[in-house]
């Protein structure tokens, strides 16, 4: 897009178009992972994503492709994920022994945060070398390989999808149960903040990377190898560290780190300062996605976790869309670097506010709990003096 001279504004549109569809489609896409084969569901799946990175390329050869159809195909492409990611998450169990999910998880997290790292690089390396056209046509013929892949694989007899949906499971008792659970109600909340902040990252460092520090497209494929880095790091030597020291408060320390380099990088005007406040960045936004993962989890039962699950996904997407339509007009009315700044004053302002209402909110607690003791206590005393008399 940058090549076809297209504006700031339509650039920070594609993180638009590609969390769009998790907004739109994530839970239909719950339901119907649990209702249909999920093996033949994940092959017409990614026969979908190699028919959409195939049309950037027929488009790109024909010479027809522009911002519109570039923003179409993606949305296209985000639709398939955001069908795969509650099918694909459904069936590890069924891929490995529940002794190893564990194990299974974290390596699946390493290898989808290592492959932020390569993708990016290789590609921005390659399009001046091979094009952009043959990139595309390379990435539809890897989702036709993971066709060959499924084909091979043996699925369990006895698949719930082949169930009728319980009652326990319909929309309106999962919905019943979120209003009755305040605890659950906060993390929403959390996903919806931490998710509308972020969204400026993918929406506005890209504008500022192209248009302010004039990247190559192999500089900007290094952008978000550094996000890539820093989030490898995070995941494997800083978020124990830090879940050890800072319990309890690993969430915020995270998200001010966040609303800091913000601020910090719309005033970085080297290259080399930028790609390290993004492997940072990349850092922050791994240890605040896997705090909000894990207290999702533990507040969600077992008997509505897919639809749950959906639901904070179509949340934080929902956050993403709105963040990004913000941030991209801003991009437009002030430029990449005041939209980012406004990002991290806001995001300081939230952060304090929140907190600030936490603390109220505990002493408040403190008191009622006195409240209630006291009387209790009086009762208590008076009851033994009048015993002996």
């Amino acid at each position: 897009m940058n090549t076809l001279g297209c504006p700031s504004f339509l650039i920070s549109l594609i993180s638009i178009a590609a969390a769009l569809p998790f907004f739109l489609f994530t839970i239909p896409a719950g339901f119907l992972a649990d209702r249909v084969n999920r093996k033949k569901l994940l092959c017409a799946i990614n026969l979908w994503l190699a028919a959409g990175a195939f049309g950037l390329a027929v488009f790109g050869w024909l010479k027809v492709l522009s911002s519109c159809l570039i923003l179409l195909c993606v949305f296209v492409i985000g639709a398939g994920f955001a069908f795969n990611a509650p099918v694909s998450t459904a069936i590890v169990t069924q891929l490995v022994p529940e002794a190893e999910l564990a194990s299974v998880v974290t390596l699946n997290g390493l290898q989808f945060n290592i492959s932020g790292i390569v993708g990016p690089a290789l590609g921005g390396l390659l399009i001046p070398v091979i094009g952009a056209n043959l990139i595309f046509t390379t990435n539809a013929v890897c989702f036709l390989f993971v066709i060959l892949a499924l084909r091979r694989w043996k699925q369990p007899m006895g698949r719930s999808g082949d169930w009728p949906e319980q009652p326990s499971l319909s929309v309106g008792a999962v919905t019943r149960w979120v209003l009755s659970k305040p605890r659950l109600q906060v993390i929403l909340a959390r996903n919806f903040e931490f998710s509308f902040f972020i969204s400026a990252i993918p929406a506005v460092a890209p504008i500022i990377g192209l248009k302010v520090l004039h990247f190559n497209s192999s500089e900007l494929g290094l952008l978000f190898a550094s996000m890539g880095a820093g989030s490898v790091i995070a995941a494997l030597f800083i978020l124990p560290w830090v879940r050890k020291l800072f319990a309890g408060h690993v969430l915020t320390l995270s998200n001010s780190v966040i609303a800091l380099i913000d601020l910090l990088i719309a005033f970085i005007h080297q290259p080399s300062f930028f790609l390290l406040a993004a492997a940072l960045l990349g850092a922050g936004w791994t240890v605040s996605a896997s705090e909000l993962w894990v207290a999702g989890q533990q507040a969600i039962p077992d008997w509505a976790r897919g639809r749950l699950t959906a639901a904070i996904i179509t949340i934080s997407q929902g956050a993403t869309v709105l963040g990004g339509v913000i941030w991209s007009g801003l991009v437009a009315i002030g430029g990449a670097n005041t939209a980012l700044l406004e990002a991290g004053v806001l995001f300081s302002v939230t952060i304090l506010l929140t907190t600030g209402y936490g603390r109220v909110k505990r002493i408040l607690g403190a008191f009622a709990e006195i409240r209630a003791v006291v009387p209790q206590r009086i009762s208590q005393a008076d009851q033994a003096i009048a015993i002996p008399a």
